[in-house]
């Protein structure tokens, strides 16, 4: 497993004991067939396949004419984490994550951070995801983005060694966490040995904490709240996880036609009549959640619901207008935001920033679009962004234009040397880029569980670790102590 050592060798802001993080694992694989970690790989795929844990690709279309299911490409190599990296990771992520709820609230409220001069107003008031019908609208405990998938990526800072950074906040409808679930217990079923061996912290536990946070935030006087999962439906891209999730927290899946809202009050058709519903995970953007208040052509949420959310009868996890605090044009301002709301300096930095509404920002990315990542501030997926340095001049030229129209749509960033980590690929094991989504949870206190969802970018040399441009997934390893598998800091 010489393949190790060359890797590590040659990631530039790793120590050089970086090797021993992973010596357990590579000693134990270096004594496995190669035919046997196939088979385990095959294996995998048949399960997942039959399971059903795909998703689906907008714009790729079958003989039908259907959106394709595609597997998620699962590495069997999982990413390693030590204790006191977790540690650090954990406490910066809470900061970060209260921080924005806090700014949420403001911006509904009284907005001291825009009068403050802080966060400009008309990038907060002018934007598409702010929601003038939620100005004044309490929300139990404060608290808007109970769910929260903060991507973090590792790569090399001033002095060399390696730093986590923040690059984006997902507060809206943030997906992954059935894929985080679904790769520990394939690791658990294909290699119960290396468990047995080593103490990699528990996330089997994510539902009983995702329940006790949405039950924690029903109407008052609901002594055994209903909870459900609002989906639009099979044909969105994470139906897989909206089934999962609520199969494992044992609630019932509606679609907004399942709803129905009467006395300011919501309800679900159940085969025994009408039953209350006192909170509804919704996995449906704000746009569609209410034909009365947004898109009156929206088939996918249920008419009246804004007016029960208003009046306090149901609870609606992510709060309505969560949106404004996960745009990439707000992002660069959550330091700000926790110096401001806590009076602390950020434990997470976040990868610098340039916001192309600056005249000043504006000529500098155009003027190095080859060497920047630019990124539209309302997308997603990997989509509508340019990677500077993997790009033809035809596609710069092409982006030029676009980010000349509209240069409030875009930020820039540089491109990070992202840490990498041993991955199985055609060719045999080799690095590949990853980025982590730990999944933070936001009630009375903040909970989440060690480690998050790690994705890798399949494709030699990619820094796009998204499944919608051919990335996979890895387990993540959180260990409870320091073993062979991990001293020091992080190998990826």
């Amino acid at each position: 497993m010489h393949r190790f050592d060359e890797m590590y060798a040659a990631t530039p802001f790793e120590g050089s004991d970086v090797r021993a993080h992973y010596k357990s694992y590579r000693d134990w694989l270096s004594r496995q067939p190669g035919e046997t970690m196939q088979a385990r790989r095959a294996e995998a795929e048949m399960i997942f396949r039959r399971v059903g844990i795909t998703f689906a690709v907008y714009g790729a279309k079958d003989e039908e004419g259907a959106g394709q299911e595609r597997l998620i490409p699962f590495d069997q190599i999982p990413r390693i984490i030590p204790a006191a990296e977790w540690s650090h990771l954990q406490r910066g992520l809470a900061q970060r994550a209260t921080a924005l709820n806090r700014f949420i609230h403001d911006v509904y409220h009284g907005q001291d951070i825009l009068r403050a001069g802080i966060v400009p107003t008309d990038l907060i008031l002018d934007n598409a995801q702010y929601r003038p019908e939620m100005v004044g609208v309490k929300v139990p405990g404060d608290i808007y983005a109970q769910i929260a998938g903060i991507d973090i990526v590792r790569a090399g800072n001033a002095d060399g060694t390696g730093e986590y950074f923040v690059l984006e906040d997902n507060l809206r409808v943030p997906s992954g966490v059935s894929y985080m679930l679904e790769n520990r217990r394939m690791m658990m079923r294909l290699f119960p040995e290396l468990f047995a061996q080593h103490a990699v912290a528990p996330v089997a536990h994510y539902p009983d904490l995702l329940l006790d946070t949405l039950r924690a935030v029903a109407p008052s006087g609901a002594s055994a709240p209903t909870v459900v999962v609002l989906t639009p439906g099979m044909h969105n891209s994470a139906y897989f996880e909206h089934a999962f999730l609520a199969q494992q927290m044992g609630v019932e899946l509606v679609e907004g036609q399942d709803l129905v809202v009467e006395n300011d009050t919501v309800f679900m058709r159940t085969t025994h009549g009408l039953r209350r519903v006192d909170v509804i995970y919704r996995r449906i953007d704000d746009d569609f959640l209410d034909p009365e208040v947004f898109r009156a052509d929206s088939a996918l949420g249920c008419a009246g619901l804004m007016r029960a959310y208003r009046a306090g009868k149901v609870a609606i996890c992510n709060a309505v207008g969560t949106g404004i605090a996960d745009d990439k044009s707000v992002y660069p301002y959550v330091p700000d935001m926790i110096r401001f709301y806590l009076g602390e300096q950020p434990l997470l930095s976040n990868v610098p920033t340039w916001m192309c509404r600056k005249g000043d920002d504006l000529a500098y990315v155009l003027d190095h679009l080859d060497e920047l990542v630019v990124k539209e501030v309302h997308g997603a997926g990997g989509y509508g962004m340019l990677i500077g340095p993997a790009a033809t001049r035809a596609e710069i030229e092409d982006f030029r234009r676009v980010l000349m129209a509209n240069p409030a749509g875009y930020i820039a960033q540089p491109t990070l040397s992202l840490s990498s980590c041993p991955t199985y690929v055609e060719s045999g094991i080799a690095p590949r880029h990853i980025d982590l989504r730990p999944f933070v949870l936001s009630g009375k206190s903040v909970q989440m569980v060690a480690g998050g969802l790690t994705r890798v970018a399949l494709k030699e040399g990619s820094l796009v670790v998204n499944s919608s441009q051919g990335g996979g997934t890895k387990d993540t390893w959180v260990l409870e102590e320091e073993t062979g598998f991990a001293e020091g800091s992080a190998a990826c």
